[in-house]
């Protein structure tokens, strides 16, 4: 008899991984799916990564690795957050996971109790409440819409906060709205977290280079608030080593410490040819992101200027990361050429994959029932491709 835990059973399954495995389901019936629902660079890592990664293997960096992760990365990881960031860590506040989601759940595994509250912005990373109820703590949503560019305002948060308020955890730029946060922006929010030291504020930066308004600019550069402040950050979109599994934390030393001690109670030290590949990536320059970057901002243009063209598709332009996140509300309560009443997005973005061959995500997971997700991480070629079979089908709503 299959038996299950309590704790799995609050959680929800990942609805991009599901979309993501009924398209896979379609493509295996020889179904031109075009995929918009990826949440990758289509770009492969650079050769001098995967060189690095080479001599690793040939150099036999094949035993057990430090928790914390080799010191030559934590340096390179210190390296880039003074260079890059202007950003002061020491070794001991750095920790290397085993992707930025592995950061994530290490932060909320080690630092949360049963019944704290964690503020967090809508939309938000599919994965943030439900690792949060995996540490027994309340996710607490904080509503955005299109209306606001998907950003929340210090009065916002400040209305949310309890006595029970532990954390607060956003990104910037963020998945899936592509909202980046100015550093007015930051500063404000920055100001309301001076005020109540209680809090610690998880802050997102995976997308950091893929930011189409120039300089990244992270909440930990405020003084008042950086011991408050756990950076999340990894090589995944940067470099396009998503399968490389590498991602970092920066806190407070105790922060750290007690990630460490969670951590090696349970994975231990992450792939050692995967560290040295990401030294290689750090200590690189940056001209592999900027040309990402260049090629993801054309493709961004031809996607919004596409959706804009659908009437009763509502687009806020992204500022970062590589999706769109737009508003679908004019089309729920319409029928499809085949009677059936779309009674929300899920159902809408169903629609689009059985009628139009093309995935995307829907907005439940996000936390923004009204929305869809569409990525643009994919070639020029399927994107105008894609966008002729969404006016398509959403053309043939009634």
């Amino acid at each position: 008899m299959e038996q299950t835990s309590k704790r799995l059973a609050s959680l929800a399954s990942s609805q991009t991984l599901a979309m993501a495995q009924k398209s896979r389901e379609l493509q295996a019936e020889e179904i031109d799916v075009i995929n918009l629902s990826v949440g990758e660079p289509d770009f492969t890592t650079p050769d001098y990564i995967k060189d690095a990664a080479k001599q690793a293997i040939d150099d036999d960096f094949t035993f057990y690795t430090p928790v914390a992760g080799y010191p030559d990365l934590i340096q390179a990881i210190c390296e880039k957050f003074k260079r890059e960031n202007n950003l002061e860590y020491n070794p001991n506040q750095i920790v290397v996971s085993a992707g930025a989601k592995h950061s994530l759940s290490n932060v909320f595994l080690s630092l949360l109790n049963p019944d704290d509250e964690v503020l967090i912005p809508t939309p938000y990373w599919v994965s943030y409440p439900e690792a949060i109820k995996l540490a027994e703590a309340k996710p607490t949503y904080i509503h955005s819409s299109i209306d606001t560019g998907f950003k929340v305002t210090p009065e916002q948060v400040g209305k949310a906060i309890t006595s029970k308020t532990r954390m607060f955890v956003f990104s910037s730029p963020s998945n899936p709205s592509g909202a980046v946060y100015t550093k007015d922006e930051l500063q404000s929010l920055a100001k309301l977290f001076a005020k109540n030291p209680q809090i610690l504020i998880v802050s997102d930066e995976i997308y950091e280079h893929i930011n189409y308004k120039g300089k990244h600019e992270s909440i930990a550069q405020f003084s008042e608030i950086k011991d408050q402040v756990i950076v999340v950050n990894g090589v995944s979109k940067a470099f396009s080593m998503t399968g490389w599994r590498v991602g970092y934390m920066a806190a407070h030393e105790s922060i750290a410490k007690s990630c460490i001690k969670l951590q090696g109670q349970v994975t231990s030290g992450i792939f050692s040819i995967g560290q040295k590949a990401a030294i290689a990536a750090l200590n690189g320059n940056l001209d592999f992101p900027k040309m990402m970057t260049e090629a993801f901002l054309r493709r961004r243009d031809t996607m919004v200027k596409g959706l804009k063209k659908i009437a009763g598709m509502n687009v806020e332009i992204p500022d970062g990361a590589f999706y769109v996140f737009a508003d679908v509300s004019a089309f729920i309560g319409k029928k499809t050429p085949a009677g059936t009443v779309l009674k929300n997005a899920y159902e809408l973005s169903l629609f689009l994959l059985s009628d139009a061959h093309v995935a995307s995500v829907s907005g439940e997971g996000f936390g923004n029932p009204e929305c869809i997700r569409f990525s643009f991480a994919t070639s020029d070629e399927n994107i105008k491709k894609a966008l002729e079979r969404i006016q398509k089908a959403l053309n043939s709503l009634q």
